[in-house]
């Protein structure tokens, strides 16, 4: 069967020999790179062009939806981005973790700025971006703490009756845990954390989690990641995905590390008391398709409510990257899902 390319912009990620720069003066050896995306050098240097635009929080008044960027932590430089819609009533509030392997990626990237003002808009839902610090200057677990933390940070505004305009528009019952690719992996190592140290941080009440195209690996490989050829200009392909965890994970840790692979003994262990139910969003031409219908299948085995949806004809990643007109269609079709989740958790 015949497959499109899924992104309009060119990520087409190949893992490089090592090699010397060009500069006489400043040599230095280039020991990983995923093209276009980022350079790591021998000497710890880390280069990272800027192939996505970074905009500002500013959008468009007929969005209905205020933007407002807000330090979470200043020693750690860790940000997030809210989007709050303009409307009387209280909303749910989703803490969202944008994609990257961990090593690339911003809230200021323009794709998610776009698409999360959009979700904001039609689900009627406060959002935080969080900006978390990435590997490999920063290895895992620092993405996991510092998403925690954001979680910390909104529960001690919400203690303190803070004045901040966008406190007054989020219901704090109502909080759901959502990312993308790396930042489904995120948002479900986080809820993993709360739930073994049972720190659900009230006032704030986290209904569920939602998890698109989450990035797990393992060492064994899984039938879509052999046999899903990915075309030119994918945004990730089973290379790609293997540095992204090279670079991302501990210092002698393999990707059957339970952070990167979901399926192992000590990770599959979810205990349905505490973990969140949990919305699937799993993308058809994916490399992770698998993966993603398999840590399905150990929720549900666990006894935790869990939906997925698989989204027919696109790849990793289409919601932010791809404009093609199936693509548009398929991302108001996730959108319409993720909201009927929320609405189907606030009834409960």
């Amino acid at each position: 069967m015949g497959r499109k390319k899924t992104a309009t912009i060119c990520l087409h990620s190949t893992l490089s020999l090592p090699m010397v720069t060009k500069n006489p003066q400043n040599p230095r050896i280039l020991v990983e790179e995923i093209g276009g995306l980022i350079r790591v050098y021998k000497d710890g240097y880390v280069e990272r062009p800027q192939i996505v635009p970074r905009v500002k929080c500013t959008l468009p008044l007929e969005y209905g939806v205020a933007c407002m960027d807000q330090i979470i932590d200043e020693f750690t430089n860790v940000w997030a981005r809210f989007y709050v819609p303009k409307h009387n009533e209280k909303v749910p509030l989703l803490v969202y973790f944008h994609g990257g392997g961990f090593c690339v990626g911003s809230a200021a990237w323009s794709c998610y700025h776009e698409f999360l003002a959009l979700l904001a808009r039609e689900v009627r839902c406060v959002i935080m971006s969080v900006d978390y610090r990435l590997a490999p200057e920063n290895p895992l677990p620092a993405a996991y703490e510092d998403g925690q933390k954001a979680l910390m940070w909104v529960k001690q505004q919400a203690l303190n009756v803070s004045n901040k305009w966008w406190l007054k528009q989020c219901d704090f019952s109502n909080v759901y845990l959502l990312g993308d690719s790396a930042g489904g992996n995120i948002a479900h190592n986080v809820a993993l954390r709360l739930c073994a140290n049972r720190a659900h941080p009230k006032p704030l009440i986290l209904k569920g989690n939602i998890l698109i195209q989450p990035f797990f690996g393992g060492e064994s490989r899984m039938g879509s990641e052999t046999l899903m050829v990915q075309p030119p200009g994918s945004t990730l392909n089973l290379r790609a995905s293997d540095t992204y965890w090279k670079l991302s994970l501990p210092k002698g840790a393999n990707r059957d590390h339970p952070w990167c692979n979901a399926m192992t003994n000590r990770s599959n262990k979810l205990d349905r008391m505490t973990y969140l139910p949990t919305m699937l969003c799993v993308s058809e031409l994916d490399i992770l398709k698998d993966r993603n219908m398999e840590f399905c299948r150990v929720l549900r085995n666990s006894g935790i409510e869990v939906d997925h949806v698989v989204y027919k004809g696109v790849g990793h990643a289409f919601q932010i990257l791809d404009k093609s007109p199936h693509s548009q269609m398929q991302t108001q079709e996730m959108i319409s899902h993720i909201k009927a989740f929320i609405n189907k958790r606030n009834h409960k």
